[in-house]
């Protein structure tokens, strides 16, 4: 039996993860007040995030499985965000250039009617290289980094600004693909329907 799988997200990067996976789904734009706790431990507070996002969609949908997801760059101790405007996504840049900064993501599983909810979370390590001013404003003016997470998307240009990374591709494009099936066959969710087994 094919499970009804909700995303509740409207970020076009995560619903091609799933498309590329083959995922039967459909997608809920889900919006919470992103407030961060400097006392509690950001993987905890990303995969409370998520949990959010997918528990106002399951008020909604009780018997799909709701996927929510939260995306956070970690440097230094400090959570980067999504850039104000082009000087901030400058700053940023300038910020990152030479090091490694970690993406963290949050991701929560949910169904409201059998009382489910799966939290967990994937680091990738990503090194940048050292950007010098023409590669950054250049950059910038694509336009690519001004609603993303660290001032950068690794599945578009962003990827000429990084030299390496350890871990998983696709959670820092945001969503950790192999840890969510993992998770759907822990569920018992068939995201395929019932020809093909996790």
């Amino acid at each position: 039996m094919l499970q009804k799988i909700i995303l509740a997200s409207g970020s076009p990067r995560r619903r091609e993860i799933f498309t590329k996976l083959g995922i039967n789904f459909q997608y809920v734009t889900s919006e919470v007040e992103e407030k961060f706790d400097e006392n509690t431990n950001v993987e905890e507070q990303v995969m409370k995030i998520a949990a959010m996002k997918a528990y106002r969609v399951a008020s909604i949908y009780d018997e799909a499985f709701i996927v929510g997801a939260d995306t956070i760059v970690y440097l230094d101790n400090q959570i980067i965000g999504k850039p104000k405007d082009a000087y901030d996504a400058q700053r940023i840049l300038k910020l990152l250039s030479g090091k490694m900064h970690e993406v963290i993501t949050g991701v929560a599983v949910v169904n409201k009617k059998h009382k489910i909810c799966e939290m967990f979370y994937q680091k990738t390590e990503v090194y940048f290289k050292k950007l010098n001013d023409e590669i950054i404003n250049w950059y910038i003016d694509s336009e690519e980094p001004l609603d993303k997470a660290g001032a950068y998307g690794i599945q578009g240009k962003g990827s000429l600004l990084v030299e390496k990374i350890y871990g998983d591709y696709d959670n820092v494009v945001g969503l950790p693909a192999g840890k969510l099936l993992e998770t759907f066959g822990k569920l018992g969710i068939r995201p395929y329907g019932g020809f093909h087994e996790l």
